[in-house]
Formats: structure tokens, C-alpha cells, sequence
């Protein structure tokens, strides 16, 4: 059983789409207002179906919402012709976009590939947890050991970046210029964010396992 979100305050064409689909196997539950679906448990679901002219909110501020907070797969659903729309909720985190009105069929097509899609993700994912860090960018959230690090923006920034260096050794300079929330502060923050980051993941400063001072150069990341 594939449970799907809908958020659709046409309650006649959801009731259609949902009889179609649940000949497949796909359960539709459908919130006429956007705020009680997000209040729904959005974990809870397989896929999102969203509209994008719903009442007392729009659906692209929905959708920013719900990609902020969760990782679940979003198929727009819009009579909206506008391109700018189709853009727009594409960049924000939607991963796919069908103009109303369209065949139940190709909905059903849709769901299906992207559902297979996003398996293969999560499978990618629970390989990667194997590791020692695993960077969400989406979300800029660094996993440590399968935990998310509470982190403050300059220390997510400085160690995505030395984890994208795989294990290679990198100047203090080379960090400076690398990571936004250094150019103003210099060298003595990197001291400084290093040390709290070596505290957040259980580091010892003077016999380090993953951030490495390496001497004359900088730093370097192990794991």
C-alpha cells in the first residue's frame, strides 16, 4: 500500500484520482485546507500531491514548508498555466509538476516512477550511514555516525566542505577562502569553529580520530 497526501481543495477531482488509484494499491487522504494538511503527520505518507491554488494559502508556500521539514516526495498537481509556477516549485524542492487538467493514468504512471526513485535514494542513504558523515545538503544537515549534529551555519558550512576534500589535507588559507562565514572573521575563527566541532563529535584536541591538524598546512578530515 502506497499512502499519498493530497492537498486539494477540489474535493470532486480528488475523490476521482483517488477511486482510480486505489485499484493500484494507493490510498489517498485529502486535506481541503493547507494547514490541516500540514498538521496531518506528514511522516506518515509515502508522497505528496499538491495544488497550488488552495484557500488562505498558496501552495508554492506549502511546499517550502513541507521540503524545510520533511523528505518526502512532491508531485504538484496545478491548473496554474503561469511557467513561472512550474519553475519556481521545481527549484524549491517539488519534484515533479502535472498541469490540471491530465489523465488519472499519468498520475498513476508518475507516482510509480518517482516512488522507485526515491527508494533507490533512501538505499543510497542507509549505505552512506555506514560512514562516518553523511551531508544533507537539502536540508544542510550533517549526520555523525547516523546522528544529526546540532550545528551553527559556519560550522556546517566548514565541515561539508572538508568532507567534500575526501580526506585529503587542506590549508588553513585554502578554508578562509573557501567558506563564506570566514572571509570577515580570518583564520582565528577557523580555531575556533574547529575546536567546537572536534567537541561536538566527541573529538580529542590532542589525539583527534577525524579532524586532523595537519602542521604547516591546516587541517584534514579522516572518516
Amino acid at each position: 500500500m502506497i499512502n499519498v497526501l493530497m492537498i486539494e481543495d477540489d474535493t470532486e477531482f480528488a475523490e476521482i484520482l483517488s477511486e482510480y488509484l486505489a485499484k493500484y494499491n494507493i490510498k489517498i487522504t485529502n486535506f481541503e485546507d493547507p494547514y490541516l494538511g500540514l498538521s496531518a503527520g506528514v511522516k506518515k505518507y509515502d508522497l505528496l500531491i499538491l495544488d497550488l491554488t488552495l484557500p488562505g494559502m498558496d501552495g508554492l508556500e506549502v511546499c517550502k514548508e513541507i521540503v524545510a521539514q520533511y523528505d518526502i516526495p512532491i508531485i504538484i498537481s496545478s491548473a496554474r498555466s503561469d511557467i513561472s509556477d512550474k519553475v519556481i516549485g521545481l527549484q524549491i524542492g517539488a519534484d515533479d509538476y502535472l498541469p490540471k487538467p491530465y489523465d488519472p493514468k499519468e498520475m498513476y504512471a508518475r507516482i510509480q516512477s518517482l516512488i522507485r526513485r526515491y527508494k533507490k535514494k533512501l538505499n543510497v542513504r542507509r549505505t552512506a550511514k555506514s560512514q562516518c558523515f553523511l551531508v544533507d545538503e537539502k536540508r544542510h544537515e550533517i549526520s555523525f555516525k547516523g546522528e544529526v549534529l546540532n550545528l551553527t551555519p559556519a560550522e556546517y558550512e566548514i565541515l561539508s566542505y572538508m568532507i567534500r576534500q575526501n580526506g585529503f589535507s587542506i590549508s588553513r588559507e585554502q578554508l578562509v577562502y573557501n567558506c563564506k562565514s570566514l572571509k570577515d572573521k580570518g583564520s582565528k575563527s577557523l580555531d575556533v569553529i574547529i575546536g567546537r566541532l572536534r567537541t561536538k563529535i566527541g573529538d580529542d584536541s590532542k589525539s583527534p580520530e577525524y579532524i586532523h591538524s595537519v602542521r604547516g598546512i591546516g587541517y584534514k578530515l579522516v572518516g
